[in-house]
């Protein structure tokens, strides 16, 4: 009986220290083969850039991350400070070294998150929100829209005053111009997932009549015309910390438009997906680019087969809504299009 329960002591510990084995080799799979010993963030640089330098896939960088419990936020990376490849009971660990955390006397610091490295390139981003804005049919035909200016002008510019004709009993000051774009339907079901509204300008309510009110255009980014349509200033900070990750749920979608009103995209442009909120979509989530596999004749089989689909690129999810998202394309290895499929990576 002893020797059975030594035995089965031995087997079980082999089985545990095979399984640790294979993790910590599953654990340096995810290392690039050339990677540097440490490196100190830079001003400009993005989570996911240093990622990449460390990571074959930039989104497992939760895998191999060593929170430190010195710093607050281990996962805010600031310029100057080091990454470095540690090993941890044999396990490769991403470790942070906060030489700005280091206490010298007793007295409260803070760090200004504002000054921690983007996860994108938010330059891109901010250009890409300021510009565009989706909406429902609805909120656009119940927003004031534009009369005329002075004189019965027809089309207007910034410091020009013109009149407009709605509802202004909420009192608001500040307004958006905005012109009605083409729609965002899903390919599958023909479902409306929004309505792309073109940003034109901004005003300032400067007096009010009833339901006319006159303003003064502030800002103007193209001529403002009839109907333009004015919405209420939308507060859309974009957070600068959230993670590369594989979302949290199974995620299927289609590239539904690509920013400029082409049909082709690469790195580093905005894509438009077909899920959003509520399919689980978050900020953060990377997905894989797929292009779909061709219908080809199978003359041996005398039938029509589809072939693999082809895994072309990477996005990150930057900004999403209830039906729809967008995102910014990370790695393209080919042309993207209009149609393109994808999902998890």
């Amino acid at each position: 009986m002893k020797k059975i329960v030594l035995g089965f002591i031995l087997l079980c510990a082999a089985a545990i220290s095979a399984q640790a084995v294979d993790k910590t080799n599953d654990q340096a799979m995810l290392l690039n083969e050339d990677i540097p010993d440490q490196y100190q963030v830079e001003k400009g640089d993005t989570l996911w850039d240093i990622s990449a330098l460390f990571l074959r896939d930039p989104w497992m960088w939760p895998e191999i991350w060593h929170a430190n419990q010195q710093i607050a936020n281990p996962h805010l990376i600031y310029p100057g400070d080091l990454i470095s490849l540690v090993y941890i009971d044999g396990m490769p660990r991403l470790q942070i070294n906060r030489s700005r955390d280091q206490k010298l006397s007793p007295q409260i610091r803070s760090l200004d998150h504002d000054e921690a490295i983007a996860a994108l390139p938010l330059d891109i981003i901010d250009n890409f929100l300021s510009k565009t804005r989706v909406t429902s049919s609805a909120e656009l035909n119940g927003a004031p829209y534009v009369l005329g200016g002075y004189e019965r002008r027809l089309l207007m510019g910034m410091g020009d005053d013109f009149y407009a004709r709605g509802d202004f009993t909420d009192n608001q000051l500040n307004y958006g111009i905005y012109r009605r774009g083409d729609p965002y339907i899903d390919p599958a079901t023909g479902e409306v997932l929004g309505l792309r509204a073109e940003d034109v300008g901004s005003a300032k309510v400067k007096a009010v009549k009833e339901d006319i009110a006159t303003l003064g255009a502030t800002r103007s980014v193209g001529e403002i015309r009839l109907k333009d349509r004015l919405l209420s200033r939308e507060e859309r900070s974009l957070a600068s910390t959230f993670y590369p990750r594989a979302p949290e749920d199974t995620v299927e979608g289609v590239v539904l438009n690509v920013e400029g009103g082409v049909r082709n995209a690469g790195a580093l442009d905005v894509v438009a997906l077909n899920r959003g909120d509520r399919d689980g979509v978050q900020a953060g989530d990377t997905l894989a680019i797929y292009k779909q596999g061709e219908m080809i004749k199978d003359r041996v089989a005398g039938e029509r087969i589809r072939l693999p689909d082809e895994r072309i690129g990477l996005l990150m999810v930057f900004y999403t809504y209830e039906k729809m998202s967008f995102g910014l394309v990370m790695q393209a290895d080919r042309q993207l299009d209009i149609g393109d499929l994808v999902r998890n990576p």
